[in-house]
């Protein structure tokens, strides 16, 4: 079998490869390129193509697809990606010092609530 022969794909991978394509061509990238990255896509869910043998299985996750190219993942939508970089290092860091401030909180309370618990 060449490289590149799809043959071995059942009929629901075909059609997912053409979905993931259609979406990266509808989102600018060229038809080349979408159709390698689609099959990429496909490959990484469902382990490539039919296999025989038993106990061949493989789990299937569609979380490359869920994720599409965005930044964050499956959370962080377009509102994040359509933000400068700066402003969402702005924000993380942001975040980081209100976990920090609220962790030093938490500490304290745990020690305070340890000592009036010995005293009884």
């Amino acid at each position: 079998m060449p490289r590149g022969d799809k043959s071995s794909y059942t009929d629901k991978q075909k059609r997912q490869a053409e979905q993931i394509e259609e979406g990266y061509e509808d989102r600018g990238t060229g038809r080349r390129e979408a159709e390698r990255r689609a099959w990429a896509t496909v490959n990484k869910e469902t382990g490539g193509g039919k296999k025989r043998g038993s106990g061949r299985g493989v789990p299937k996750s569609n979380l490359s697809s869920k994720r599409g190219g965005r930044i964050g993942g499956p959370r962080g939508g377009k509102a994040a990606a359509s933000r400068p970089a700066a402003a969402r290092s702005r924000s993380a860091k942001k975040a980081a010092a209100s976990r920090k401030r609220h962790a030093v909180k938490r500490s304290a309370a745990r020690k305070t609530g340890r000592t009036t618990a010995r005293k009884k």
